[in-house]
């Protein structure tokens, strides 16, 4: 059998756009409408985004559904010019849809993601299973894994968690995440909002606050009530951001990491 290496290989437009031909069955709706039922979507990396997005070809679009954009933006995805409303029955969600200038990408059509940008379709399949916020990166691996190291946690000087059965998440470009049960969290000190992220990886995320007005921002602690069954170890476990808290793992004080979470109360994933 023939074998044909450099067909995952990523490729580089002048833009600036990283892409590469993508393998997996991809649906987007709207509601109850199919709009696009692709399989050959395309990956495509923005510059200065980290994680892909789809594009797809005009024939798995369903382009009767398309209005060329009364109010296109200006200075979004990368230099794009030619967006799209479209109109589902006389709703018209505006700029949910554009081409890319980039002469590789000619004859395809990316999509907002709701759960992502708050407009565009808000419902994707990769085969049989639902993803949110955005596609799954084949270049990144999310691993969870059972540990008996000892960690500590403390938020604003205050101990809030002691444990020798951590779940450490390691997740390509971030800080590994220490998933602890909550028998081992000082539950009295934290309070439960309303925030959820969507996550295409781990699945969706409910948040604590901390009580008593420590120097930490709010939304510090999440936990995978149904995670994807891929980290399934996680479930129910309680992890805190790294960045805003200290965390002395086997006695070893670790240093805070800077990501795009750092001192943020903006929506977290």
């Amino acid at each position: 059998m023939t074998t044909h290496p450099t067909l995952r290989a990523l490729r580089t437009t002048p833009e600036g756009l990283l892409w590469e031909p993508g393998e997996r069955w991809v649906r987007g709706r709207k509601g109850d409408v199919t709009v696009v039922d692709s399989r050959r979507p395309v990956l495509v990396w923005e510059p200065g985004v980290p994680v892909p997005l789809y594009a797809f070809p005009h024939s798995d679009v369903r382009q009767d559904l398309l209005r060329p954009a009364a109010d296109p933006p200006i200075g979004t995805h990368t230099g794009s010019r030619i967006f799209y409303d479209l109109d589902l029955d006389g709703e018209l969600l505006e700029n949910a849809a554009w081409t890319f200038p980039a002469a590789d990408l000619a004859g395809h059509i990316a999509f907002e993601w709701f759960r992502r940008s708050g407009r565009g379709l808000d419902h994707w399949y990769e085969e049989e299973e639902e993803i949110f916020v955005h596609p799954r990166d084949p270049h990144k691996r999310v691993d969870a894994i059972r540990s008996s190291r000892h960690v500590q946690v403390s938020a604003g000087g205050t101990a809030v968690a002691d444990t020798h059965r951590p779940v450490l998440l390691f997740e390509t470009g971030l800080p590994t995440r220490y998933y602890i049960p909550r028998e081992d969290v000082r539950l009295d000190l934290l309070e439960a909002t309303d925030h959820h992220t969507g996550c295409p990886y781990k699945g969706t995320a409910a948040y604590w606050s901390l009580r008593g007005g420590a120097e930490v921002p709010p939304n510090l602690v999440w936990s995978y009530p149904d995670p994807l069954a891929a980290v399934a170890p996680i479930k129910d476990l309680l992890a805190f951001y790294n960045e805003e808290v200290d965390i002395t793992v086997d006695g070893e004080p670790q240093e805070r990491p800077v990501t795009h979470f750092s001192r943020t109360s903006g929506p977290r994933t």
